[in-house]
């Protein structure tokens, strides 16, 4: 599937291609902390299929949990978080951030990962109460 999004302040936009079989809950701890949230949500992008149409974007290093060496792409700017990948491996996985993708609403999330990590109310959160805005 041919998707677009970008980063909130708008600094960086990209046009990817992805595998809507493998958009995937990750619930280990570095999602966890550099999501700010439960969990994260990624899309799977096809043979390196990801262009970046403006901006530049900012990396960061890091050793995943599985002990691969992961690159992280954010915004300069605003700090969004656009995807992850692994340097020089094309047959690692490219994680796209779903909240990234604007079209996010058909993405619907295949599997979850690293559940030993998932934080114990992140499987069931349909009983807790729900409003349509902040309010």
């Amino acid at each position: 599937m041919k998707v677009d999004g970008g980063c909130l302040c708008g600094h960086i936009s990209y046009e990817a291609e992805i595998d809507t079989d493998r958009v995937a809950i990750c619930h280990c701890r570095d999602c966890q902390i550099n999501s700010a949230t439960a969990y994260g949500v990624v899309a799977g992008v096809i043979d390196g299929k990801f262009h970046l149409l403006s901006g530049q974007l900012k990396e960061y290093e890091k050793v995943a949990e599985s002990g691969r060496k992961r690159q992280l792409s954010f915004c300069p700017q605003c700090g969004t978080r656009i995807h992850a990948r692994t340097d020089g491996d094309p047959n690692a996985f490219f994680g796209l951030r779903v909240g990234t993708i604007r079209q996010r609403d058909q993405l619907v999330p295949k599997k979850q990962v690293w559940c030993q990590s998932a934080l114990p109310w992140a499987f069931d959160i349909s009983a807790i109460p729900r409003r349509p805005a902040q309010n």
